[in-house]
């Protein structure tokens, strides 16, 4: 049945809160093997939810679970390692919420009704929180604590749009499952008026979950705080199940006939973030916080290609895909990065291709792939979002699209470069260990952002297609 791939990681993560340290750890190993076997298997034989209204598989939420899934086997290998030296106290919590987290992640990409949806984009909140706190400290505290109320808050309105969903159901005398797929297929028939409502709700609601600006506050400081495991798993996969949330609300809207109303607020609001994101990121003396900056910058760059559609909306996937895997490459390096320096400041890292080559190469290799060279898989996604965008005759906004590009890259490169190739601080140690296991997930991470860019098996393509026409986009 489906539903066996969530209650794995669920099931283990509660065993593993009971289990000895090092036995927790292989645990959460083999949990990861397990559940990518599980999920590539759905790839060759699907298989049917026990409870049909409330489970499904649609192609956006098997591109995020497969994503999800190689991303906690890497991250979960690199994390053996990572708790050697990170001094976590708790380490059987650590990685009993990191098992948790995985279970409602995949149950969100699984989520066909519309309140089974909130309530497993309500869980990822809880089971991630424990992450972000776990270190006791003040700073920490103060990320969790804004975490868990600019989340709650969204995902209140996130449930006040819900129940417009089915008001317009009501007014349009629709009696069906309150399922997006079976919305999606009577859209015409509901209420535009209330249809509209709960978009701005929904979107606003898991937009905060998701880092849109200006809703985007609690993730700097989450993110900066959390662990890097747990950072990588926060931007590389969270993100995306909030955009999943507003990605299938947006297909009722263009089955609807509204797409340009959903696709002006995306839009709107993607510009909003990478304008944000670029303001942020110049003056940035932190290398984390600055990743964290950079994943608002992609989600306003997904979002906006998801609103211009047409070959925008492929656009999107693409770098949804490839966002995920650089972007979380590049938190487990910068984990690498402070065991080494002991720092989180960009002014006291340099000479890290000296120092560190095997990290600096990762970390170096994430920055070009994530600033959009070809050729990485953002740069193909980025191309056919500024393509779409001027087939769909919205030039102001690919100019501001063009230029917060510029902007960004101006800031990150600066920063980049220094921490690579700059003069290092004094007192440092006269040797950095570069384990195996600390470096080749990253390798991984990006090799298979890399190998999608130049071959892509035609199911994936087939898959992706499948997602983007769904909200009108697509060749």
């Amino acid at each position: 049945m489906l539903e066996i791939i969530f209650l794995v990681p669920f099931l283990s993560g509660l065993a593993v809160f009971f289990l000895p340290k090092t036995a927790g750890r292989v645990w959460m190993v083999l949990t990861g093997i397990i559940h990518l076997l599980l999920t590539a298997r759905l790839w060759i034989n699907p298989q049917a939810a026990m409870f049909g209204d409330y489970f499904r598989v649609c192609p956006e939420g098997l591109l995020s679970l497969s994503v999800i899934s190689l991303l906690f086997l890497l991250i979960s290998i690199y994390t053996t390692e990572y708790l050697n030296h990170s001094h976590i106290r708790h380490e059987n919590i650590f990685t009993g919420s990191l098992l948790l987290f995985l279970s409602t992640m995949t149950l969100v990409t699984l989520s066909d009704h519309i309140m089974v949806m909130w309530i497993a984009i309500e869980a990822t909140t809880l089971t991630s929180a424990p992450l972000i706190f776990i270190h006791g400290t003040p700073r920490a505290l103060e990320a969790t604590w804004k975490y868990l109320l600019i989340c709650s808050v969204g995902i209140a309105m996130a449930l006040l749009g819900s129940v417009l969903m089915t008001l317009a159901m009501d007014v349009g005398h629709v009696d069906i499952p309150v399922s997006f797929s079976a919305l999606t297929g009577v859209a015409a028939q509901l209420d535009p008026v209330w249809l509209k409502a709960a978009f701005v709700f929904i979107f606003v609601g898991y937009g905060t979950k998701m880092g849109l600006a200006p809703m985007h506050t609690w993730l700097p400081d989450a993110h900066s705080e959390a662990p890097s495991p747990a950072s990588a798993m926060l931007s590389g996969v969270l993100l995306n199940c909030a955009y999943l949330g507003i990605f299938k609300t947006n297909k009722i809207m263009v089955a609807a006939g509204l797409g340009s109303f959903s696709g002006m607020i995306l839009m709107g609001f993607g510009l909003m973030s990478m304008l944000a994101a670029a303001t942020f990121i110049i003056r940035q003396t932190e290398y984390k916080r600055m990743l964290a900056y950079s994943s608002i910058e992609n989600m306003g760059i997904i979002a906006f290609g998801t609103g211009v559609g047409g070959i925008g909306a492929y656009g999107a996937i693409l770098c949804l895909i490839h966002h995920s895997l650089i972007k979380s490459s590049l938190f487990l390096t910068s984990g690498n990065i402070n065991a080494g320096y002991n720092t989180w400041l960009i002014d006291r890292v340099g000479n890290l291709a000296g120092r560190m080559p095997k990290t600096c190469t990762a970390f170096f290799s994430g920055f070009a792939a994530l600033a959009g060279f070809p050729p990485f898989g953002m740069f193909i996604g980025e191309l056919l979002i500024i393509v779409g965008v001027f087939r769909a005759g919205h030039y102001p906004m690919a100019a501001v699209f063009i230029l917060s590009l510029c902007i960004i890259f101006a800031g990150f490169s600066n920063q980049i470069i220094k921490m690579s190739f700059g003069d290092a601080p004094e007192n440092l140690p006269n040797e950095i260990s570069e384990k195996a296991i600390t470096v080749c997930p990253q390798y991984a991470l990006l090799l298979t952002s890399l190998v999608l860019c130049v071959w892509m098996p035609d199911i994936f393509y087939q898959t992706i297609m499948d997602a983007a026409k769904a909200m009108g986009g697509g060749f």
